[in-house]
């Protein structure tokens, strides 16, 4: 049994309906991150299953109890299993140690003492507790806020932009502190921050227009997006026309521009345009299909002259522009189809390049992601 099942949830306000028949499992223990744009319905969704909001329609069921439609007390109950932070950390005009040992004192819990040191120790705030909250630092004020959600022992936290505004050293503080929380307790995290949510969830789930778009581990959302809308908000740069020629021994053949891209063909790398995965077995991709080809930039590799690799697909091509960033060096190509790379900063010194320079770009068949245009 799951610990958290949503079942076809639906929520309007007035005319607009903000989350659309959306679906999903939570298995205890494990840490969700629903990403998607501002506005997609990400804080809608935790406020549901919170139970601080009421569904239009669907359930949100804990341990198989529907507690949608269940008794306020039942509610309640089931509410005191869970703590949720928002993205705007919310402080009581009070010291930090007040702040912390509040829920506590509503639950008239014993211990509080020892309770909230321990958790202050746990979110690096020993020693504050005789400070005034609400003039701490953001990301201070947002450990006050986790604490205050972890003194309960919650079975769930709900953490809804846990980093937004803040600046990096707060924001590494932060995820370290989720990091080891997600050995304690159930996560459901909204963030729009896709690496956030490759660096800290076992799931992620896509939020856009009110819609899951495709749930899955970190790798298969970002390497193999089941539609155009995930491609391109999970920042998959190169997605490239073309047209099937030939499907053999599970390989297909991309005619782009006169020019061949090679692609493992299966359910895991084809999938409709439209949306969802494709339903049963393999899909047989045939000639003539319509297709678009995607290509992380960091799965292709530079170099000045064509090498012997098990790299299926090798094209040569001039650098159009080239961009440093950080440890990463961003390459764009012309190929006879644009392409962009990502390489290291060292890699690049190394082989001079600059606009104009002559490469060679390649890539595995693997790497390359079959999403059908229809």
């Amino acid at each position: 049994m799951y610990l958290i099942e949503v079942c076809e949830l639906h929520k309007r306000y007035g005319k607009a309906e903000v989350l659309k028949n959306v679906s999903l499992r939570i298995e205890k223990g494990e840490t969700l991150a629903i990403i998607g744009p501002t506005g997609s319905g990400k804080t809608t969704l935790l406020r549901l299953l919170n139970l601080l909001d009421t569904s239009t329609s669907g359930k949100v069921l804990f341990d198989g109890l529907d507690a949608t439609r269940a008794s306020e007390r039942i509610k309640l109950n089931t509410r005191r299993r869970m703590a949720m932070v928002s993205q705007k950390p919310v402080v009581f005009n009070a010291n930090v140690y007040s702040n912390v040992a509040y829920g506590l004192r509503v639950r008239r819990k014993g211990d509080i003492h020892e309770k909230v040191t321990s958790t202050l120790e746990m979110v690096g705030l020993s020693g504050y507790e005789n400070r005034n909250a609400p003039i701490l630092s953001g990301g201070e004020m947002q450990r006050v806020a986790l604490a205050r959600a972890m003194v309960i022992e919650p079975e769930v936290l709900l953490l809804d932009e846990p980093t937004a505004n803040l600046d990096p050293r707060s924001v590494d503080i932060i995820e370290g502190l989720i990091m080891r929380l997600s050995r304690h307790v159930t996560i459901v995290m909204a963030t729009h921050d896709m690496a956030q949510g490759q660096r800290l969830a076992h799931r992620i789930g896509v939020l856009m227009n009110g819609e899951i778009m495709q749930l899955g581990k970190p790798w298969e959302v970002f390497a193999r997006p089941e539609n155009m809308q995930v491609a391109e908000f999970v920042g998959m740069e190169n997605i490239i026309k073309g047209t099937v020629r030939w499907n053999e021994s599970g390989v297909v053949g991309v005619d782009v521009n006169g020019k061949i891209i090679q692609a493992v063909s299966s359910r895991q790398s084809a999938v409709d345009s439209r949306g969802g995965g494709l339903a049963t077995g393999d899909y047989q991709l045939s000639a003539g299909e319509e297709v678009y080809v995607c290509i992380r930039p960091e799965d292709i590799t530079l170099a000045l002259s064509r090498t012997s690799s098990s790299a299926r697909n090798s094209y040569a091509g001039e650098i159009k522009a080239a961009f440093l960033s950080g440890p990463l060096a961003r390459v764009e190509l012309g190929c006879g189809f644009p392409l962009v790379a990502l390489i290291t900063r060292i890699s690049a010194q190394e082989m001079g390049l600059e606009v104009g320079k002559r490469v060679y770009a390649s890539f595995k068949a693997t790497a390359a992601h079959i999403i059908i245009r229809r």
